[in-house]
């Protein structure tokens, strides 16, 4: 069989069947009565398993070395094969993520492209600085996607340029929680931590406000808790149970109540917030420390109640309890003398 009908059938075209010939790779049996190249069965045969051994990336030295030698094991090669196709396939996400980037950032010129190129090679630096600066530094005319920022914030373990990139993303209004939400059902706890972190800082808006309450259900307690701080500062019943739990538990205990200070506002949220903490304090497992707490939560609340439950407590069988909310009715006494005045 000649070269030209090889290469017909093959699909190896006739200069790279010549490229092996000369590489000893697949060599032609035999020759014609006028010289030309004859390739018998087994020579295209072996053509096959070249372009075979070629789609799985080896190269041409790689191919006649396991043709050839008989000792030759395939097992290191291919985990060789294997590594390297999951850096090239790491290397190709990256590049895609890039090109996405710029895309959703609209560009109308190579000038914007270029901008954006800038930013995403400043936020890869290794200085923490150069990251914050690229962030801060940025014109108030120069819109920055906000998928970059995400993806910055995602990976910056640094928390003053974490503290940047969270800034610049609540600036980004709905697009940043769209380009975090994903990330906030990562598998990945700390992704989710802070994905919802960054979240909070936008909870004005209705798309935050979704994602943090499907949040409230996480199993990790630093994402629940974050979710419901942003959601009780900004008014959401949902957050009233965990707010509360992290009273009793003692932590950002300080923060919760001022949270549920906000949400009693609502007389139906404040009437729960109240017989939920008043129930923490008479239950038999609550020690000093929990009912103190407790006291001080019912000291940001609305209404006339949390007074009414002080006035009892006053009178509690543990000392530091009794004047703790003596020394606490006190103080709602005056505020509410005050508001009377006024």
């Amino acid at each position: 069989m000649l070269i030209g009908e090889v290469a017909r059938r093959s699909g190896v075209s006739a200069r790279m069947l010549r490229h092996y010939d000369a590489l000893g790779l697949v060599r032609p049996s035999g020759r014609s009565v006028g010289g030309y190249r004859e390739y018998s069965a087994d020579d295209v045969r072996r053509i096959f398993h070249v372009e075979s051994l070629r789609s799985l990336g080896l190269s041409l030295k790689q191919i006649g070395r396991a043709l050839e030698d008989p000792g030759f094991t395939p097992s290191a090669l291919v985990g060789d094969l294997i590594l390297w196709a999951e850096e090239r396939l790491a290397r190709e996400r990256e590049l895609l993520d890039r090109l996405r980037v710029i895309d959703a950032s609209a560009p109308t010129g190579w000038q914007d492209v270029l901008r954006v190129v800038e930013l995403m090679r400043e936020l890869d630096s290794t200085s923490a600085a150069r990251r914050q600066q690229a962030v801060l530094t940025r014109p108030d005319g120069m819109p920055v996607p906000a998928e970059l920022l995400a993806g910055a914030v995602l990976g910056e373990s640094d928390p003053h340029v974490a503290g940047a990139l969270r800034w610049a993303l609540a600036r980004t209004g709905d697009d940043g929680v769209a380009a975090l939400a994903a990330a906030a059902r990562s598998e990945d706890v700390e992704i989710r931590r802070r994905a919802v972190l960054a979240i909070a800082g936008m909870a004005e808006t209705p798309g935050a406000i979704e994602v943090l309450t499907d949040r409230l259900d996480d199993p990790d307690a630093p994402v629940r808790r974050q979710a419901a701080l942003a959601l009780g500062a900004h008014g959401v019943a949902a957050a009233v149970p965990t707010l509360v739990r992290m009273v009793v538990d003692g932590t950002n205990d300080v923060d919760a109540a001022e949270a549920l200070g906000v949400l009693s506002r609502d007389p139906a949220s404040a009437t729960r917030i109240t017989t939920l903490l008043a129930g923490r304090l008479d239950a038999p497992e609550a020690d000093t420390a929990t009912r103190v707490r407790l006291i001080q939560a019912l000291v940001e609340l609305e209404g006339t109640v949390p007074l009414e439950i002080l006035r009892r407590l006053a009178h509690d069988q543990d000392r530091t309890v009794a004047l703790v909310a003596s020394a606490l009715a006190g103080v709602l006494e005056e505020r509410a003398g005050e508001a009377l005045g006024d």
